[in-house]
């Protein structure tokens, strides 16, 4: 069968990197894959069922999807469902010392070579080792003082590289040298930086007149395993010229230290990494710890083995048959691991292909199970032909007359419908008039959970019982520690307690301040066995105490939770109190007092006295207050009028306050007495 393009590839890689992992949600079967290599691409996780009889002839029962699902429909050896792997093809141990004088045959690195089939989205892992063996390689950087007083040595060790390298390889099979130099910084007091001194800071000494201007260090050549460029380097050398006596030895240590390569860690780098694969490490590194997306490992002594973790993910097919190699590499080490990668992303179904298939009533190709009928002809095994009177086989399709084909789910195909796949579940029935996920639903859950969806019906699972299966006929909830159902005040329904005694609440019923409760029932026994000085052995109390454990205290100490605590008023007007705890025999833990809370009795005499001499006190009180703030008043006034007294200054007859004991009145009036006037006065 011919492969789907590569976009086709990608696009259903794409679709569904996209989908959402919603509950319930098959992503294998919502791909709508027509084909094996189809289904192969949609996830990982998909599986296809090649087998001829797969599924009911009245439902369309999706080839595509996870390999238990298809198992559970029936598929049993015929799923095509590869899966990414790899073989190691070259494995050589590592070696654990250098040998060899050119160290060919030292194995740094392990396996050397893998071969990778892969299945696109499906990752596969496999693990490599580094280990840096013993005294190999060994890198010597040369640092010379190229001061005044060192210039006999520089006569010395024009020759001294291919001595070293004569006796360093005696030692290892990988020798590198490098050189550098330094005289001291090229500041005062350190050199000579007067003007003169510039170019030729030797001016002025009579022993060596000539020489090149003073440095502070110089990284004359890089690592290298030729020693003749050693050699030449070091001829080019001239001395120069500081003042004081130390050079600046430390700060050239420490730039040849930055320029050198030192190896204390192992690092991969990848060569020729194909553009559709993608590649993920986790170092193991001497910590014992892992390390994911780390590809290096630091602080590596020699003889140290690192650990590498690589995984491997196509992320799509090639467009035709390619094999892709590719390298890793640890840096700096010639040794390194070769990776072949092959596709898989073809059926081994499809290659058993057959053209006019008489499974297919001789019109169509049949691959993997489905039969690919020929232009004109259609159906599952490509039994019907195009253009033949439809509307016969349409009505053999409707439940009802006037109801729609295969009832809106579902196709009409030769006379029967073919029900639609849902993501939701099941579409079944002659019509596609029944499915599994359209019953009743408790908080969202279909049947509650405890039942099977049929055509629209919940059908429950033992021990349930309601429309959506949410009623549990299981009473063992509903039982009290003391065995009884609700506490006897109510009725056990859905697995919780209904209370129908009045006044009665909590989850067993247990509370009911108006009913008569354990306090009232118990109290009968307390009575007795105060009325019989505490001894249970009297015939009346032992049938009342029949289930009571007695324990007698001086104080009740309420420091169990559970414990009641239940008081009553005896006959002497006395506080008897006492707990009790349900054990789980069904008997009860009864703490009583041993004798009830009594107090004394107030005397009714004492309180009238007191009463009544309470109030004198309060009158004598106010009265003595009244008479205080009167005497004080009439001191204030008294004290005026001395005051007003004492600033008279007047007789007696001056007083004026003095009135004479005769008034004198003038009225002006006229009158007429006998047709005369008068005027005048009256006194």
């Amino acid at each position: 069968m011919p492969r789907a393009p590569a976009p086709l590839y990608a696009c259903l890689l794409g679709l569904c990197a996209l989908l959402p992992r919603l509950a319930g949600l098959n992503i294998c079967t919502s791909g709508s894959a027509t084909s094996c290599e189809e289904c192969l691409l949609i996830h990982p996780k998909c599986a296809w069922c090649s087998k001829e009889d797969f599924g009911s002839p009245r439902s369309i029962t999706s080839r595509c999807d996870l390999r238990a699902n298809l198992v559970k429909n029936g598929c049993g050896g015929e799923i095509e469902s590869p899966a990414s792997s790899f073989h190691v093809l070259r494995s050589l141990p590592l070696s654990s010392k250098g040998s060899g004088s050119a160290g060919w045959d030292v194995i740094q690195m392990t396996p050397q070579e893998i071969a990778v089939n892969l299945r696109p989205g499906d990752k596969t892992t496999f693990q490599l080792q580094v280990r840096q063996v013993e005294d190999y390689p060994v890198d010597l950087y040369y640092l010379m003082d190229l001061s005044l007083s060192m210039k006999d040595d520089l006569d010395n060790i024009r020759s001294l590289g291919t001595k070293l390298a004569e006796e360093m390889r005696k030692l290892t099979s990988n020798f590198r040298l490098g050189f550098g130099s330094f005289v001291d910084k090229d500041i005062s007091p350190f050199s000579y930086t007067a003007p003169r001194y510039q170019t030729n800071p030797c001016i002025g000494y009579k022993l060596f007149p000539n020489c090149v201007p003073s440095f502070g260090f110089r990284h004359l050549l890089p690592l290298t395993d030729r020693v003749d460029s050693f050699n030449e380097e070091v001829r080019k050398q001239r001395v120069s010229r500081n003042r004081d006596a130390p050079e600046g030895g430390f700060d050239a240590v420490l730039q040849a230290a930055v320029c050198k390569s030192i190896r204390s860690k192992v690092e991969l780098s990848v060569w020729d990494q194909p553009e559709d694969l993608n590649l993920f490490f986790t170092a193991t590194c001497q910590d014992g710890v892992s390390y994911p997306g780390q590809r290096k490992c630091e602080g590596l002594k020699i003889g140290d083995t690192a650990s590498f973790e690589v995984s491997l993910e196509a992320r799509s097919c090639p467009s035709r048959h390619t094999e892709h190699v590719f390298a890793l590499r640890p840096v700096g080490f010639r040794d390194s691991l070769e990776v072949g990668v092959t596709y898989n992303c073809t059926c081994g179904c499809s290659v058993g292909l057959e053209p006019n298939s008489a499974r297919c009533n001789g019109s169509g190709t049949y691959v993997c199970g489905l039969c690919e009928c020929s232009p004109g002809y259609l159906g599952t095994r490509c039994e019907c032909q195009d253009g033949e009177n439809q509307s016969v086989y349409q009505n053999l399709c409707r439940e009802a007359e006037g109801k729609p084909l295969c009832s809106g789910r579902g196709d009409c195909s030769c006379n029967q419908c073919s029900c639609f796949e849902s993501e939701f579940g099941k579409i079944y029935g002659p019509f596609c008039e029944c499915d599994n996920f359209s019953c009743a639903r408790n908080k969202g859950v279909l049947c509650s959970g405890h039942g099977e969806c049929h055509c629209g019906e919940c059908k429950c699972h033992a021990g349930y019982i309601g429309d959506n299966c949410n009623c549990s006929t299981d009473i063992s909830t509903c039982r009290g520690r003391d065995g009884q159902i609700c506490s006897e005040r109510g009725h056990c329904l859905c697995g919780q307690c209904q209370c129908t005694e009045p006044g009665a609440f909590g989850e067993m019923c247990e509370k009911c301040p108006t009913c008569p409760d354990a306090c009232s029932t118990k109290r009968d026994c307390v009575e007795c066995l105060l009325l019989h000085s505490g001894k249970p052995d009297n015939q009346t109390c032992h049938s009342l105490c029949r289930d009571e454990v007695i324990t007698w205290v001086d104080t009740i100490v309420k420091d169990d939770q559970e414990a009641v605590l239940c008081f009553y008023k005896t006959a002497k007007d006395c506080v008897m109190m006492f707990t009790y705890v349900e054990l789980p025999s069904g008997k009860s833990n009864l703490t009583v007092l041993r004798e009830p809370e009594c107090g004394n009795t107030p005397n009714a005499m004492t309180i009238l006295l007191a009463v009544v001499g309470s109030i004198l006190l309060v009158g004598l009180a106010l009265l003595a207050i009244w008479k205080l703030l009167v005497t004080i008043h009439d001191r204030r006034e008294f004290a005026k009028f001395q005051s007003e007294r004492s600033r008279a200054r007047y007789e007696m007859a001056s007083n004026p306050l003095y009135r004479k004991p005769i008034s004198t009145h003038t009225v002006d009036f006229t009158f007429n007495k006998f047709n005369k006037s008068y005027n005048g006065t009256v006194d």
